[in-house]
């Protein structure tokens, strides 16, 4: 990735890869993330979002349950309802992210089959 700096830590640089990747209107946790690459975890992938995610389509890395970034849930929210991601509403009438129709499995829109790990 040209924009990157050369001091970008190899680990991030991967997450941050994945991060681009996901198509607009999807998903991805921060635990397929960590599946997706094959190392690391949710917290390590996490991690690298809050430090170097701004320059990536970060909305799109979310918490398993939904729940839009504490913090930045207007901008998130905005991002989900321009990119026609697929969203919820709690019984409070709070909006969530409708997983089972926003996540991505790291497979490209339309051809069926895995790309491989990055």
């Amino acid at each position: 990735m040209g924009r990157m700096s050369e001091e970008l830590p190899a680990y991030a640089e991967r997450v941050l890869e994945v991060a681009e990747r996901i198509p607009p209107g999807r998903v991805m946790t921060y635990g397929d993330v960590a599946e997706w690459l094959g190392e690391g975890g949710p917290r390590q992938v996490g991690r690298v979002m809050a430090l170097y995610g701004g320059a990536v389509p970060w909305w799109r890395v979310v918490r398993a349950d939904g729940v839009p970034l504490p913090g930045s849930e207007r901008r998130a929210l905005a991002h989900y309802r321009a990119e026609g991601t697929p969203l919820r509403e709690t019984p409070s009438g709070e909006p969530r992210l409708a997983m089972r129709g926003a996540r991505w499995d790291g497979r490209s829109e339309g051809d069926g089959g895995d790309e491989g790990h990055i």
